[in-house]
C-alpha cells in the first residue's frame, strides 16, 4: 500500500505546526507550506516550502499532485490586539480570501477532494455575544450574519466558498470554526499572541509583587482548547462524512481576570492585576459542542488548567530565553 500524503497550508503556524507532527506520527508523507519556518519548532514535514499562498501560479506549483489530505489553516490573524483595531482590515480580508480562493481551485483542478479549512468562531454574530454568562455561539445561529470583525466576515465568506464547492464540483472539504486555541510553541510576543499566551508571558515577565495590567474589565468571557485537542478534532473532522460547519473548542468558560489569576496561582508569585482600557472583542464566547458530539462522538477532555500549566511552563522557558540572550546594558 503507498504511502499516504497530506499538504498542510500553514504549517508554520502554531497549529499547522502541531498538526503536521501528528500526521508524520501516522505514517503520513507531508507538505507544508508558509510564509516562514514556525519559529519555535523544528518542522517534521517531509517536504517545507516558504512560498506565498496569495500567488495562483505559487500555488499551483506547491499543489502539483493529489494529496490524500490537505489542511488550509493559512491566514493572515492575530489576537485582539491584531485583529479589533481596524488598521489591518483590508490586509486581513485580501489576503486570507486570495489563499482560500487559490487553494481550492488548485485542489479542485487536482481532483483532491478532502479539504479541511480553519473557520472561526469570529464569524458568530456579535448580538449574541452581549452577554458574557450566556453566550449562543450554537452553529445554526450564523444567520442573520453580524461578525464582531472583518476577519470574522472574511471567515464567513470562505466558509461559504468551500461548502459551494462540494455542492457543485463534488468535493468532500470540511469546515470547523475553531474557538481559542493555544498551547507550547505559538506566538507569545510581538502583538500578535492570544489571551492565554499574553497572561503567560505578563506573569512570567512579572516580579513577585509587582502588576499585571488586563485589558478592558476583565469580566469578558471566553473558552480556551489545547492545541493537541484541537488537532484531534481536526483530523477526524476531515475524515467523517460531516461537512460541518462544526464548532471545535472547549465548552470550559471563564473570564479572562480569572484566566490571569489561574496563571498567577500556576506561577506561583504573588501578583496583582489591574484593569486598563484596550481591544476586547465580544463580551462572551462559548464553545456549543453538541453538534460535533452528535456527528464525530467527540468532545474534548482536558481541563484547562492542564493546557495552561503546559503553556505556562513553555511560555516562562522562552521568555527565561529571550531575557538571557540580552545583551548585557
Amino acid at each position: 500500500m503507498s504511502q499516504k500524503t497530506a499538504l498542510v497550508c500553514g504549517a508554520g503556524g502554531f497549529i499547522g505546526g502541531h498538526l503536521v507532527k501528528r500526521l508524520k506520527r501516522e505514517g503520513f508523507w507531508v507538505r507544508g507550506v508558509d510564509l516562514k519556518f514556525n519559529e519555535y519548532a523544528e518542522t517534521e514535514a517531509d517536504d517545507f516550502v516558504i512560498a506565498d499562498l496569495r500567488e495562483q501560479s505559487v500555488v499551483r506549483a506547491v499543489v502539483d499532485r493529489r494529496f490524500d489530505e490537505v489542511y488550509q489553516l493559512a491566514a493572515d490573524m492575530g489576537g485582539a490586539g491584531y485583529i479589533f483595531t481596524g488598521e489591518h482590515d483590508a490586509d486581513i480580508m485580501h489576503n486570507s480570501a486570495t489563499i482560500n480562493l487559490n487553494v481550492l481551485d488548485a485542489c479542485h483542478k487536482r481532483n483532491i477532494k478532502r479539504v479541511f479549512y480553519s473557520s472561526s468562531a469570529c464569524m458568530y454574530p456579535s448580538h449574541n455575544q452581549e452577554d458574557p454568562d450566556n453566550p449562543n455561539c450554537e452553529e445554526s445561529s450564523a444567520y442573520p450574519a453580524n461578525p464582531d470583525s472583518e476577519y470574522g466576515w472574511e471567515k464567513l465568506f470562505s466558509e461559504r466558498l468551500y461548502l459551494a464547492y462540494n455542492r457543485n464540483f463534488g468535493m468532500e472539504c470540511r469546515v470547523a470554526r475553531f474557538h481559542n486555541i493555544f498551547g507550547p510553541e505559538g506566538t507569545w510576543d510581538g502583538g500578535k499572541e492570544k489571551a492565554p499566551a499574553a497572561m503567560c508571558r505578563k506573569v512570567a515577565q512579572t516580579q513577585d509583587g509587582g502588576v499585571i495590567q488586563v485589558w478592558g474589565d476583565g469580566l469578558q468571557t471566553r473558552s480556551f482548547l489545547f492545541v493537541d485537542e484541537c488537532v484531534e478534532g481536526t483530523i477526524r473532522l476531515l475524515r467523517s462524512d460531516f461537512e460541518g460547519p462544526v464548532n471545535i473548542g472547549s465548552e470550559e468558560m471563564i473570564a479572562i481576570n480569572d484566566l490571569a489569576r489561574m496563571v498567577i496561582e500556576i506561577s506561583g508569585k504573588d501578583i496583582r492585576i489591574e484593569n486598563i482600557p484596550g481591544p476586547t472583542g465580544v463580551r462572551g464566547r462559548n464553545s456549543d459542542n453538541r453538534l460535533i458530539l452528535e456527528k464525530l462522538g467527540w468532545a474534548p477532555e482536558q481541563p484547562l488548567r492542564t493546557g495552561m500549566e503546559n503553556t505556562f511552563a513553555w511560555i516562562d522557558g522562552q521568555s527565561r530565553k529571550q531575557h538571557n540572550q540580552r545583551p548585557a546594558a
